[in-house]
Order: structure tokens, then sequence, then C-alpha cells
């Protein structure tokens, strides 16, 4: 008979810290290069032999859990991607849909910098992270380019919507509600159309994106902000 092996409980090692309060407006994908997050360890894991030779590494893998998507319950079998318009389902194994059998996600970004306290690192200060605030991570692996870039991989339904962008027209007085190091980030987020699969031009829309809503307009490939307040 073969040996099948009993799946064993698996623990956050930290916790994200960053502007994105909810799920809304978060980047469907990593890398946007403006956007800060920090890693907070559990205590457990902070020794900082845990990470030797880590910061010879540009970027890492992070192995997260979609721990908002568990609340709506069991996940379909099969999705719709926001990218396809919300109306074409696909298997839930052919997307990076956060409603998955176990709810976990993968998501690479780039090592900063370290942050210490005397021999512990207490938190790991990361860029292009596109991850709630609070969300759990479960493992921290780094990654390799030349295992990790395949340059004849392909896409699928993806690569053709890979370039797509929103012009986003922001008045100054608008921005300057902003501080100076939040600006860009939150520029990238709406160019990257944060609006649900069934989006609806004309239709005012409300993030939130750390301290402030941000409420928005689309009408074709035009993306306008009407509105920034303290949230």
């Amino acid at each position: 008979m073969k040996q099948v092996f009993e799946p064993r409980e698996i623990a956050p090692v930290g916790y994200v810290e960053n502007d994105f309060k909810e799920k809304f407006g978060i980047p469907r994908q990593s890398g946007r290069t403006s956007l800060i997050s920090r890693l907070v360890l559990k205590e457990e894991y902070q020794d900082e032999n845990a990470f030797r030779e880590i910061e010879g590494f540009s970027h890492l893998w992070l192995v997260f859990d979609f721990s908002k998507a568990r609340e709506k319950g069991a996940p379909s079998l099969t999705v719709r991607p926001p990218r396809l318009g919300g109306n074409e389902r696909v298997g839930v194994f052919a997307s990076r849909s956060p409603f998955r059998p176990n709810f976990l996600g993968l998501s690479c970004v780039r090592l900063i910098r370290l942050e210490k306290s005397g021999n512990k690192v207490t938190a790991l200060i990361l860029q292009g992270a596109d991850l709630l605030d609070g969300t759990p991570v479960y493992d921290i692996k780094p990654y390799l380019p030349h295992a990790d870039c395949l340059l004849e991989a392909r896409g699928g339904y993806a690569d053709g919507v890979k370039d797509h962008r929103l012009q986003v027209a922001f008045k100054e007085e608008l921005l300057a509600l902003l501080p100076k190091e939040k600006r860009q980030g939150l520029i990238e987020c709406l160019q990257d159309d944060p609006r649900p699969s069934y989006q609806e031009d004309g239709r005012e829309y409300k993030m939130r994106f750390a301290d402030w809503e941000i409420a928005f307009t689309v009408n074709g490939e035009t993306l306008t902000v009407t509105k920034v307040e303290e949230a």
C-alpha cells in the first residue's frame, strides 16, 4: 500500500503591516515598487541565525494566508478572473483567486532591509507586496533568478491583459492631501484598475488606502480621483 503522509498544522512566522486596510484596492499581483510593507516576525523566529545570508538575495517568496477569503466559506472549483471581465469561469487551479482549497497565496517581493534589535531580526522591510494589512505569512523563501524566471513560459489567458493600465487623473489639490511618500504607491494601485469584476463606467467607487478614503470614477481608460478624505 502506498504510504500517505498525514497533514500537519502550520502556524504563521509573522504578520504583514502596510497601507492596505481592506481588500478592495490591493494590487492583483505583486511588484508595485512604491508600496512598502513590514513583515513583523513572531518572537520565536527572530533569531538572527534564521536570516543568515538572506541579504544576498534581492527578492523573496512569501507563502501567506488569504485570511479574509476564509470568511466567505468553502471555495468553488471554478472562479471568475477579474481580467476576463468577471463573466467567464475558469478552474480554480488555473487562477490566482484567493478562494482556494487551502487559501494559500504566493507573493514575490523585494527585500529592502532587515529591521534589527540587538541580535534579533524583528521585521523585514519589503517592497511590492500585494497583501492586506495583518496577513499571516507562513514561510519565507529566496527567489532564485536562474530557477524562478522562465522566459519561455506561457501566461495563458493572462497574457492578453498583462499590460493593461488606466490613465489616472489626480488633481494637484487632492494629491497634496496625501504625504509625498504615499502618492506614487496609490497612483500605481489606481492604474491597475481596482474595480471588481462587474465594472460600471461612471459609478463612484471608494477604496481605503492607509488613513485615507479615496473616491474615484472610471470612464473608458481614464480613472479620475474625485475625493480624498481621512478615513
